[in-house]
């Protein structure tokens, strides 16, 4: 008997689970060819400005404002800091229930991150995020409140879903 490498039962839920990954690509793929756009290749966030862009072969297309962590200034460097990471990462998931709505994960901490951290002797903490408000908030919030993540309207988010795939570069700078 030959041995599976997969949990008892995921022959009948991983083939299902992959429809649903592909079908979730197109669709976005196929809302932003619909909507006339196509997907970005690049976001910048200026830190200092509260600004964002989103550009698509070396132009921008769209420009957001943006709200970060509560202490802005600098590089992230531990978990818990309240600073929102600078440098070069990748918006690699997307998480559509969030407990904001909706979110896209930043690729934070990278290699050099972590090497820093422990060289530090602390945790580089994670779970930078770009999303929209919190579900519970009647307006909007104002000022830097995130724990190090770059916050959006939710109309921003909705755009930023449609136009930004998976694996997008972005540059966070000071």
């Amino acid at each position: 008997m030959r041995k599976s490498y997969f949990p008892a039962g995921a022959a009948r839920w991983w083939p299902g689970r992959i429809v649903a990954v592909l079908s979730a690509l197109l669709f976005t793929a196929a809302a932003a060819i619909a909507s006339g756009e196509a997907p970005v290749d690049l976001v910048v966030v200026l830190k200092s400005d509260r600004e964002m862009y989103l550009y698509r072969d070396g132009l921008p297309v769209r420009r957001y404002d943006i709200q970060l962590g509560s202490e802005p200034n600098g590089h992230k460097r531990r978990e818990g800091d309240g600073r929102t990471p600078e440098g070069a990462y990748l918006l690699d998931w997307r998480n559509p229930d969030s407990r904001f709505y909706k979110s896209i994960h930043v690729s934070y901490p990278n290699r050099r991150d972590m090497t820093a951290a422990m060289r530090r002797d602390v945790d580089p903490g994670g779970q930078i995020m770009i999303h929209g408000q919190p579900w519970y908030a009647g307006t909007p919030r104002v000022g830097d409140w995130t724990d190090g993540c770059i916050a959006v309207s939710n109309k921003a988010m909705d755009e930023l879903w449609r136009l930004v795939p998976e694996d997008t570069r972005i540059h966070i700078y000071p």
